[in-house]
C-alpha cells in the first residue's frame, strides 16, 4: 500500500516540476566554478577595454591607474593609498562614517596597517559584529574608535566633538547614501587632508543636483540619492578642497585639501574632468571573500 501511495504521489504533475527544479538547480551548483570564472573573464575583459579606450589612464597625475581593491568595496583603496604617497600622511588618523561590518569599507587597509580612528555606523547588527572582533585584537582595539548611532547635520559637529575626533584627520571617508552631501555641508570646521564621498553618478557631471534633506529618511534603491558630482564639486571648492578624481565604478570621489594639491593632481578639477559613469556591474572582488583584519605580527 506504501509503495502504491508513494508511486500515485510521485506522478502528481507538481510533484514532477519540483523535482525537475531540483535536478536544474543541482546542474547550476555544479556549473557554479565555471560561471565564476568566466564571470571573471568577462570583467578582467570589460575592465581592460574601459582603460584601454580611454587616454586619460596614460595621465601620471590621474588617479584611475592606481585603483586596487584590499577591503575596499571597489578600488578605491589603491587610490587612497597614491594620494597619500603624493602629499604625505603626518597623523595617520582617519575618520569613517557608514562603514558596516568593516569588512568592506575604505579605511580597513589603513588600520591594518598602523592607523588610528574613528568608525560610526548607525547598524547595531554590523557595529556588534566589529565589537566582537575587536575582543580577539586588543591591539587594534587600541587604535580604533566605534560609535553606533545615525548621524544627522545639526549634530554631526557635536558628535565629533564627544568624540576627540581631531579637527585635521589625514582621511575622511563618508557613504551614508540618502544625507552623504548634507553631513560634508554641515562640517564647517573640520579641514581633513583627503575627503572620500559617495556621488550620485546616475546624474551628467553638468548638472549640480542635492537630494533635500528629510530627517529619518533613508535610501530607497532607487536613483533618487546623495548629489551630483557637480554638487560636490562646488560644495568641496566652497570649503576649500579640489575635485582629484572618481573611481573606474563611478560611485565614489576623492577631495583634496587645497593647500596640498599642487602639481601633484590633474587639473582641471572639476566634475566635467574627472566624472565616471555608473559601471555597477564591475563590482566584484578579485581574492578570497573579504573578511574582517586580523592581527598583524612580525619576527624579530
Amino acid at each position: 500500500m506504501i509503495e502504491y501511495v508513494l508511486s500515485l504521489y510521485r506522478r502528481l504533475p507538481v510533484v514532477r516540476e519540483l523535482r525537475a527544479i531540483h535536478d536544474s538547480l543541482r546542474q547550476l551548483h555544479s556549473l557554479e566554478p565555471s560561471i565564476r570564472r568566466l564571470e571573471t573573464a568577462v570583467i578582467t575583459q570589460a575592465l581592460a577595454t574601459v582603460k584601454g579606450s580611454d587616454p586619460r589612464y596614460q595621465d601620471p597625475r590621474r588617479l584611475l591607474a592606481s585603483g586596487a581593491q584590499y577591503w575596499s568595496q571597489n578600488y578605491e583603496d589603491g587610490m587612497i593609498e597614491e594620494i597619500f604617497r603624493r602629499i604625505g600622511s603626518p597623523t595617520k588618523t582617519f575618520l569613517e562614517i557608514g562603514v558596516g561590518d568593516g569588512s568592506e569599507n575604505n579605511t580597513t587597509a589603513l588600520l591594518a596597517q598602523g592607523w588610528r580612528g574613528w568608525w560610526i555606523d548607525g547598524d547595531s547588527s554590523g557595529c556588534a559584529s566589529i565589537r566582537q572582533r575587536l575582543q580577539s585584537m586588543p591591539s587594534i582595539g587600541k587604535r580604533l574608535t566605534l560609535h553606533e548611532g545615525l548621524v544627522a547635520p545639526a549634530t554631526i559637529q557635536a558628535l565629533l566633538q564627544q568624540l576627540s575626533v581631531p579637527r585635521e584627520v589625514d582621511l575622511f571617508s563618508l557613504d551614508i547614501d540618502q544625507d552623504t552631501y548634507h553631513i560634508w555641508a554641515a562640517l564647517d570646521d573640520f579641514r581633513p587632508r583627503v575627503i572620500v564621498v559617495e556621488y550620485n553618478g546616475a546624474l551628467p557631471p553638468g548638472i549640480a543636483w542635492i537630494h533635500p534633506y528629510e530627517s529619518g529618511r533613508t535610501w530607497d534603491g532607487t536613483q533618487a540619492f546623495g548629489a551630483s558630482l557637480k554638487a560636490f564639486e562646488i560644495l568641496g571648492r566652497r570649503r576649500g578642497y579640489s575635485l582629484v578624481g572618481c573611481e573606474l565604478l563611478g560611485a565614489n570621489a576623492f577631495f583634496v585639501r587645497e593647500d596640498l594639491v599642487g602639481d601633484r593632481f590633474a587639473p582641471p578639477f572639476t566634475a566635467e574632468n574627472h566624472y565616471e559613469p555608473p559601471r555597477y556591474g564591475l563590482n566584484f572582488r578579485w581574492a578570497h571573500k573579504s573578511s574582517f583584519f586580523g592581527e598583524s605580527h612580525s619576527e624579530g
